[in-house]
């Protein structure tokens, strides 16, 4: 969220760099960037055509290869409509409500930040095993979690979890309920209100913890190749198969796989740019509106006497 009149370093002859210093400092930033992300994703595309296009598509239309990419998107599209509406839920409950535990509640909101995928795969394993009470009762009842694409889901909704209440928590804190309470006073009911204020005005950053979501859903390794079991056919996702591609030295069908993951992600980058163009846009249009020159009150008072003059004569 653009934030107006922020401080400007460069402005105050206080804090302002010398030139010399503001191009070692660019030149250290993009040489980084180049080497470490540029160098890369140039490297991930040449080596996945280096043998031609026919290869590569061959690659990805071979049975294997279109099973985990099924796998991905159908994952995807699990986790993203369940995380917009849990974290929607959750922001709502941290920012409209006062009630003991609040802090714990946002601490646990970080731990698959804290804690690492494998062993999030480990403690789903513990909880939904074969030789877990859950997981035994489960399986008694036809319905298999690990080694499964339920165990899948679960894991990758472990780590996309914070991503979207993270986004709307600090934004509805700064947004505040005037605008809720206002609603609510003027008789809308409590649906009427978050669909036709809460919601327009959590959109942006709504849409931006999808994408985050949508982006770790598709490439997360660590937790699925815990609970996945690696079953051939069945289990596997793109970057579990990139794996099992590059292990077997099938080098191409790898670096295939991988560029079509670096492609999801760029396109996803630049959705998320497209928005932030769109957001500062409607931004800077909302800034123009509100910094416009306003007609006087005296000046309104004159037009507004001259026209009932030119009333009184007409009549």
């Amino acid at each position: 969220m653009q934030i107006a009149n922020s401080y400007d370093y460069q402005s105050n002859p206080a804090t302002k760099d010398t030139p010399w210093i503001r191009r070692i400092f660019i030149t250290i930033a993009v040489l980084f960037m180049i080497v470490m992300l540029v160098f890369p994703l140039l490297a991930v595309f040449y080596e996945a055509f280096k043998n031609g296009w026919q290869l590569y598509i061959a690659s990805l239309v071979e049975p294997e290869a279109q099973q985990a990419i099924k796998l991905t998107l159908l994952t995807a599209a699990i986790v993203l409509p369940i995380n917009m509406v849990m974290g929607i839920a959750i922001a709502w409950l941290v920012t409209r409500y006062h009630f003991k535990g609040k802090q714990l509640v946002t601490t646990l909101l970080d731990l698959p930040f804290s804690v690492s995928p494998v062993v999030a795969g480990l403690m789903f394993i513990l909880l939904f095993g074969l030789n877990s009470p859950i997981g035994g009762w489960l399986e008694g009842m036809g319905f298999q979690v690990i080694f499964a694409v339920p165990g899948i889901v679960l894991a990758t909704l472990f780590v996309t979890f914070p991503f979207v209440a993270r986004e709307l928590i600090p934004l509805m804190q700064t947004q505040g309920d005037s605008e809720e309470q206002a609603a609510l006073t003027l008789g809308a009911s409590g649906w009427q209100t978050f669909w036709h204020v809460t919601l327009p005005n959590i959109k942006w950053a709504l849409l931006y913890g999808l994408i985050l979501t949508n982006a770790r859903a598709m490439g997360e390794f660590g937790a699925v190749s815990v609970v996945s079991g690696h079953i051939r056919g069945e289990t596997n996702t793109m970057p579990l198969l990139v794996e099992i591609a590059y292990n077997d030295y099938n080098f191409t069908a790898a670096f295939a796989l991988s560029s079509l993951l670096a492609a999801l992600a760029l396109v996803t980058l630049l959705v998320q740019q497209v928005m932030t163009k769109l957001q500062d846009r409607k931004f800077a249009k909302s800034e123009r509106l509100v910094s416009a020159p306003q007609l006087p009150v005296s000046a309104n008072a004159t037009v507004m006497s001259t026209a009932d003059n030119e009333s009184d004569s007409t009549k």
